[in-house]
């Protein structure tokens, strides 16, 4: 089986898609290509939003350029995070393939799926209109989105049919026909947003936004303190699919988004990281309860013109494959910071880098400057290479990185030290999306062919 692997990473001739590991993940060859959607939303061009294909190999001629661009159908989707038809969790079954993409609409409620068979000129294959959603699951405003290890995809939802909340989970079958929702009680969550679950602790984690009606309007403080966002987590049983815990987080622990399990299938540890409060918590199993603990606080900071002390906010973060480093995005106050957990109850800052934000810290590549922070990340399987885009949400991007709209997206790489720890902005790689042929476009999540570090998931 390694052997297959190393020969490429796509060869599923004898098992499923992804890897039998995380060891053998990061064994994979170097990612060729990179997805990332690029969007029109609040930027006054009437065009669909799009999938990007990009050449990330630096042997290549077309390096860090986008060579495919495969755009929707309708216009306003607001495209945000994708997953995949299939991951490691179908590892065993060799009638599987990872070979379609997952493409919600947040703003929308259309759910998009895209061929990738040939990973260089991604096809629309089927769109799943909201009206369906709506009416089979009284659902909208899809997010994380997880392949199953039965074949089936869900989807987070973060509201119900009228954009209120707390939403909750859609299933799609292996056929990409709606199946209905996973949730059997869902007491306690009053919010929706991110997931994540492992199966040999029959457990999955869930977090907290807002509903669609509050967070698309844009941020207004007013509405934290009418308790408009979350500030809890929950643990459900993933057998019952039902609600077996929460914690409230506090005021310490406003709006957690995104969260990650360690990767080790075997790990009864996680994290998830609090936006508004700007911080980290950490998650682990003792005496049959799940404990939370804040392990990482970034201090607000002050900016000229600004009327309070601007906090960092964290609004993604990933844990690289053998779980030694947590990687975390600073959107406001623009840095990425590396954080060695090998001790997940006592992070250590190893690295961090400057790509935009308030405080104007950040230089320039390539001539250019980095408008708006650093935001979603995705990482190499082998912990060297991490990627990062700019574009939050068109209505947040508009009120905090009005600049975003005019000028245009960047996707940047980050090199990452694997043994002493460190970052280091590679200025041989640019991906400028200013210069789009319908004009500026805002890029956000990123995944390539083969598998990342936040979609591979072991049963």
């Amino acid at each position: 089986m390694a052997d297959e692997h190393e020969m490429h990473h796509e060869d599923h001739s004898n098992c499923g898609p992804g890897y039998a590991s995380p060891e053998e993940a990061m064994k994979a060859d170097p990612e060729k290509v990179l997805y990332s959607i690029a969007l029109y939303e609040g930027t006054g061009i009437a065009e669909p939003d799009y999938l990007a294909t990009i050449d990330v190999d630096p042997t290549s001629p077309t390096y860090s350029q986008v060579i495919q661009r495969t755009p929707m159908p309708n216009v306003g989707d607001e495209l945000h995070h994708f997953g995949w038809n299939a991951c490691s969790s179908c590892h065993g079954d060799e009638s599987k393939s990872r070979s379609f993409l997952i493409i919600p609409g947040n703003l929308s409620s259309r759910v998009h799926i895209v061929d990738v068979s040939d990973e260089r000129a991604p096809k629309l294959h089927k769109v799943i209109e909201p009206e369906e959603i709506k009416e089979k699951a009284n659902l909208s405003a899809p997010h994380t989105v997880h392949c199953l290890p039965d074949s089936s995809i869900m989807i987070s939802m973060l509201g119900d049919r009228e954009g209120n909340g707390p939403g909750g989970f859609l299933l799609l079958d292996e056929e990409f026909n709606v199946a209905g929702r996973w949730e059997q009680k869902a007491d306690g969550m009053r919010y929706n947003y991110d997931f994540w679950y492992q199966p040999r602790h029959n457990v999955m984690v869930s977090s907290e936004w807002a509903a669609p009606n509050t967070y698309t309007k844009g941020f207004d403080l007013d509405d934290v303190a009418a308790g408009k966002y979350g500030r809890q987590l929950h643990f459900w049983d993933w057998e019952k699919h039902e609600v077996v815990q929460s914690v409230d987080l506090g005021e310490e622990g406003l709006i957690p988004l995104e969260v990650r399990f360690h990767h080790n299938p075997d790990s009864v540890h996680g994290f998830v990281g609090a936006a508004l409060s700007s911080n980290m918590w950490h998650w682990h199993k003792s005496d049959g309860h799940w404990q939370v603990e804040k392990v990482i606080d970034v201090p607000s900071v002050e900016v000229e013109g600004w009327p309070i002390p601007v906090p960092s906010l964290i609004t993604d973060f990933l844990v690289s494959m053998d779980d030694r480093y947590l990687y975390l995005s600073n959107w406001l106050h623009g840095d990425i910071r590396q954080y060695d957990i090998s001790d997940p109850s006592h992070p250590k800052l190893t690295g961090q880098v400057w790509c935009g934000g308030l405080p104007g810290k950040s230089g320039g590549i390539q001539g250019h400057k980095l408008n708006g922070g650093p935001q979603m990340l995705q990482l190499s399987l082998d912990g060297k290479r991490l990627y990062v885009t700019n574009s939050l949400y068109s209505t947040w991007d508009n009120q905090f990185y009005p600049d975003i709209a005019k000028a245009g997206s960047y996707l940047l790489q980050i090199d990452c030290d694997t043994q002493n720890g460190g970052l280091k902005i590679n200025e041989h790689f640019y991906v400028d999306f200013g210069k789009e042929p319908a004009g500026p476009a805002r890029a956000h999540e990123i995944r390539y062919p083969g598998g990342d570090c936040t979609s591979d998931i072991w049963v």
